[in-house]
């Protein structure tokens, strides 16, 4: 009798549904821990224990080890809702960084601000105070080289841009780290967490440093040959693309942590197992598509060969390896990062239809079946955006849009493969 009693507080509806009711498991657990001399074991120990000493039937030792990983991992944290919806707040935050910094990019704002602070650059207030802020744009390259007939009051415009965008960055800091010294203090955090509130800390850190790093490039006096553009290096943009994109994920997968704990399955199935392993492989392709972009932004490469499904009438342009050692192609040469973009990007549609369709086949819980057509569907309306992109001479509406885009569609991804993370576990 009591088989059965532990059996319907792991799920109260069913057998089936082992993911239902993980805390009231363990309160149960707690009980009889007390009154069965079960001190000092840990949670794995606990209900083999249980199970031997009442003999508990065959078919529900099967159980045994769904039951015992959601005892272990799938106990909420004090105040797990409100940590919850805090890192939701700071992947917002970082989803924010990310748009602004593309606009910025874009509109070609970012070297406006020839200087960099801490705690913040002060903001002109009096027409002074702009005029000392224009003449000290004045001395760098992109106002000599490119420029030299902006007006002040456009000055201004490009400066507001790149302004915001610092700002967007030290906000971000603020908002993370006065809650994650509450929710510390007062012990709201596991160890995980305060392994990854320390991962957090740094990179967030990194990231100002980093793009403070990338602005200076455009600043440096280098660009001496007739055909030169002054602009950040595209290997500094890249890298500052991929922390960003690096610490939204992070921030995102412990959000869904969080509220949305991923549930077990009934049954795992090989086409289940594949299915997880094509949606890392998409996950992947999204993440290594998204960072060839910022080659693609950093050389202006959008704007050369605006023609598709063929490069100026040719499946392969000629240029292709026009610089020597070939190497240097991928990232330096701008017909050749447009090339690996588009090959990126198609790829990245087969894959996320092929997971779409292996989706089909397996019988997912509502959850993971909309994040399976979420992909999809974002992945087709990601590649609809970029081409449109292409063919318009990479209007800054459109193109902001691609790639904010871009981090929507890793979004639905890195939710996929975190509603199928417990597929790895196998029931013996």
């Amino acid at each position: 009798m009591l088989a059965y009693k532990i059996t319907s507080r792991l799920c109260p509806c069913s057998l089936a549904h082992s993911h239902c009711a993980p805390v009231q498991v363990s309160l149960f657990s707690s009980n009889l821990v007390r009154r069965n001399n079960f001190r000092g074991l840990s949670s794995r120990k606990i209900l083999p224990s249980l199970l031997s000493r009442f003999k508990v039937p065959a078919f529900v030792r099967k159980l045994e080890t769904v039951a015992v990983d959601s005892i272990s991992c799938s106990i909420p944290t004090r105040g797990s809702k409100a940590v919850g919806f805090w890192l939701a707040g700071c992947s917002g935050m970082v989803f924010g960084a990310v748009a602004l910094g593309g606009v910025t990019r874009l509109t070609e704002s970012g070297l406006s601000m020839v200087s960099w602070k801490l705690t913040g650059e002060k903001l002109p207030l009096t027409e002074v105070e702009w005029k000392s802020e224009f003449e000290k744009y004045q001395e760098y390259p992109e106002f000599k080289l490119k420029n030299q007939n902006i007006s002040l009051a456009e000055f201004k415009w490009i400066w507001y841009m790149e302004y915001g965008h610092r700002m967007w960055g030290r906000l971000l800091g603020a908002v993370f780290l006065i809650p994650a010294t509450y929710f510390w203090s007062r012990g709201y955090f596991n160890s995980s967490l305060k392994r990854r509130t320390i991962i957090f800390t740094s990179l967030i850190g990194a990231q100002g440093l980093l793009g403070w790093y990338m602005v200076k490039s455009g600043l440096e006096d280098r660009f001496h040959e007739p055909s030169d553009v002054p602009r950040v290096s595209q290997y500094r943009l890249a890298a500052h693309l991929t922390m960003a994109f690096t610490l939204y994920s992070l921030f995102l997968w412990s959000t869904l942590d969080q509220l949305l704990p991923s549930m077990s399955f009934k049954e795992i199935s090989p086409s289940l197992r594949k299915l997880r392993a094509v949606t890392h492989s998409t996950k992947g392709l999204v993440f290594l598509t998204a960072i060839s972009g910022a080659f693609v932004a950093g050389l202006d490469a959008g704007l050369v060969y605006n023609s598709f499904p063929k490069m100026a009438d040719r499946w392969i342009p000629q240029d292709l390896f026009a610089f020597s050692p070939i190497l240097r192609n991928f990232t330096e040469n701008p017909t050749t990062t447009q090339f690996v973009h588009r090959i990126l990007g198609i790829s990245t549609l087969s894959v996320a239809s092929g997971m779409w369709l292996l989706s089909r086949r397996c019988h997912l819980p509502h959850r993971a079946a909309l994040a399976a057509n979420a992909v999809a569907a974002v992945a087709w309306f990601q590649v609809a955006l970029g081409i449109t992109t292409l063919l318009l001479y990479v209007p800054v509406p459109v193109a902001a849009l691609h790639q904010s885009n871009s981090l929507i569609l890793l979004s639905c991804a890195i939710w996929l493969s975190h509603e199928l993370k417990n597929v790895k576990r196998i029931i013996k």
